[in-house]
């Protein structure tokens, strides 16, 4: 019997974390969907861009993408646990499918999705409290990053920086990064946490040029300074001429030795 879960709360209060713990324990099928969240007043919803679907499935790789049109008006497998990710900023204002906010509705049923079960981060008791913030303002700035390589040392250095106030108030910021080597990192820090998570994907790509994988930065806070970002992280991407060099020692390394005639 397939089951259908709704999960909503507050920017980084650790909703993809429980998803992912779910699919992992999980012995059936498993599908993810993010649905877009509504802004409130002063409060502003981030643009996911994919971030969260790219990791999930990385960790998971036959997790099925409850987003694709293809797989929504395919028969969904009996025993599909449908784990559905929304955004929002307060509580329901009543418990169970009862909360579930009306306007959502439209899409999942567009989707074939229809929730048996709605879990509120701060609300219902099963679910971690730790990072459930009440926020009164809150800006959301994205960045796409799609083929780029960043300089690792400069990455940790821009991810310090902008989790410590060098481009205004950052309260959440997440990213997909990728490294000269074949390495990328999931990034994820909250304000209410002690420390930044740098999660490695466990696909590698080659050392050959630029990754196809996405790659993508949000942030969101107060007081940010878009054009600061932009122009830092670009300094610390790498140009085509230098991430050659890095990578033909790589390629190199992983050649097989020709026979000698």
């Amino acid at each position: 019997m397939s089951h259908t879960v709704l999960l909503s709360g507050p920017p980084g209060c650790g909703k993809t974390t429980w998803i992912l713990s779910q699919i992992q324990s999980y012995r059936g099928p498993s599908g993810y969907l993010r649905v877009t969240g509504y802004p409130d007043e002063g409060l502003a919803q981030a643009r996911d861009g994919g971030l969260d679907l790219a990791y999930l499935r990385d960790q998971c790789p036959d997790l099925l993408d409850l987003g694709d049109l293809d797989q929504a008006l395919a028969p969904h497998p009996a025993d599909l646990l449908a784990l559905i990710e929304l955004p929002q900023f307060h509580p329901p204002a009543q418990p169970g499918l009862a909360g579930v906010d009306r306007r959502v509705m439209p899409q999942l049923q567009a989707l074939h999705l229809n929730p048996d079960r709605h879990l509120h981060f701060g609300r219902d008791p099963e679910l971690p409290r730790q990072d459930t913030l009440d926020f009164s303002h809150l800006q959301a700035w994205s960045l796409n990053l799609n083929a780029t390589v960043w300089d690792p040392d400069s990455l940790s250095s821009f991810w310090f920086e902008l989790v410590n106030g060098a481009y205004g108030d950052v309260y959440r910021a997440k990213a997909l990064m990728n490294l000269p080597d074949g390495r990328a990192f999931f990034c994820n820090w909250m304000v209410s946490q002690e420390g930044s998570q740098f999660l490695p994907l466990q696909t590698l790509a080659p050392p050959d040029g630029r990754p196809e994988r996405l790659s993508r930065l949000v942030v969101q806070g107060r007081d940010l300074d878009p054009a600061a970002i932009e122009a830092t992280v670009r300094d610390c991407l790498l140009s085509d001429a230098v991430l050659e060099l890095q990578q033909a020692p790589l390629r190199q390394r992983h050649t097989p030795p020709t026979r000698s005639a």
